[in-house]
């Protein structure tokens, strides 16, 4: 069923890596596929640029040798790839690409089974939401309180649940307090919001003092600059009373997840009563969940023999949960979407804006207070 007649196409942003080294982006116009049944059709409103999409849209593209082409209002940008990155890149060699993990819109139609969603705003999750025009299946859905905008809805789902699978794997896992890096964020000021609600002890490590002031005064109780000359000192002190042995580092390279370890080493050595030259037999874990540094991951062995350094990625925890906890978890996101779970934007900008060497020199920054937001329907 539909409230309207529908377009034949739509513009989506597309990312295209040639087998040349170049990646390319452009908007192409794709077409509107009608609901079927179980599917309704968006018209996005709003859609996020997060780290994680930067990933597929930019890739490690050398922008300082970008070219621009095309018009204005169907632009193009040109940009190559160092060549020691193309063969990790291979698998998507000579593809074009749509961008875009999540969004939220207005459904203007829908299939058998989900007539009721009509009019309705709903934040989505599922890839190619950098376009005007999106149909998916309601499992890939979340229905918004009614009044509520896309921009509002638009980052439901990557942040928030990335928040709460935080805290879902520290409680699996036997830990009892947490340390988050690059805690500045959205997804750290949310995290922030979350400990506090749940009487959890949360150790935040952030860039600047700047940073560390704008947690306190949200009422972070631990927060540690890593450029202060005191943070190795800081950071022992916050975990010896935390007793955090569990972090999730966004930064990723460097020296930061060995210094995090070394410091929870000497947090558990400083309340022990016996001694080891294999170290504490606490178990310390790093899980590294972005790449903000994308230097190497340096870290010097000074921290026992009890420890680990991993991967984290949202899709598979939530696999791993289980449909049960996702769908708590989902559910607890809706109800506190503008409070808990709010997201702030620096800027809101068309498909076509996206495209403009100044707008992703501003979004690529990755830096706090940064975040943009495209609306496919401002152009």
């Amino acid at each position: 069923m539909m409230s309207a007649p529908l377009p034949a196409t739509g513009l989506q942003l597309r990312s295209l890596l040639r087998s040349n080294g170049e990646i390319e982006l452009s908007l192409a116009d794709v077409p509107v596929a009608s609901p079927e049944a179980g599917e309704v059709l968006v018209r996005v409103g709003a859609a996020p640029i997060n780290p994680s999409d930067l990933g597929l849209l930019l890739g490690p593209a050398d922008l300082a040798a970008a070219r621009t082409g095309g018009s204005a209002a169907r632009p193009t940008l040109i940009a190559p790839v160092p060549a020691q990155f193309m063969k990790t890149l291979a698998p998507r060699l000579d593809q074009s690409l749509p961008v875009g993990n999540e969004g939220a819109g207005t459904v203007i139609a829908a299939g058998e089974g989900a007539t009721e969603l009509l009019g309705r705003t709903v934040a989505m999750f599922g890839g190619a939401m950098y376009a005007q025009y999106r149909t998916l299946k309601l499992a890939d859905c979340l229905v918004l309180a009614e009044g509520t905008t896309a921009a509002q809805g638009a980052s439901c789902f990557v942040n928030p649940l990335t928040a709460l699978g935080m805290v879902e794997t520290m409680r699996r896992e036997g830990h009892t307090s947490l340390v988050h890096t690059a805690a500045a964020s959205n997804l750290g000021q949310m995290l922030v919001r979350i400990c506090r609600a749940d009487g959890i002890a949360l150790v935040n490590i952030v860039r600047s003092p700047e940073q560390a002031t704008l947690l306190r005064d949200q009422g972070a109780q631990w927060v540690c600059d890593s450029s202060a000359l005191d943070f190795t000192a800081a950071l022992t002190d916050a975990l010896v009373a935390s007793g955090a042995t569990l972090a999730f580092d966004a930064t990723g390279g460097g020296r930061l997840a060995g210094q995090i370890l070394t410091a929870m080493e000497a947090a558990i050595i400083r309340t022990a009563t016996t001694y080891s030259r294999y170290g504490s037999a606490v178990h310390k874990q790093v899980y590294i969940y972005g790449g903000l540094d994308t230097r190497p991951t340096e870290f010097n062995r000074g921290f026992g023999m009890s420890w680990g350094i991993g991967g984290w990625l949202l899709m598979p925890c939530l696999a791993q949960f289980g449909d049960e906890t996702a769908n708590r978890m989902k559910a607890r996101v809706a109800a506190k979407l503008t409070t808990t779970f709010a997201s702030h934007y620096a800027a809101e900008i068309g498909l076509a804006e996206a495209l403009r060497p100044e707008a992703i020199a501003q979004y690529n920054r990755r830096a706090t207070g940064a975040k943009y937001l495209i609306n496919p329907q401002k152009d």
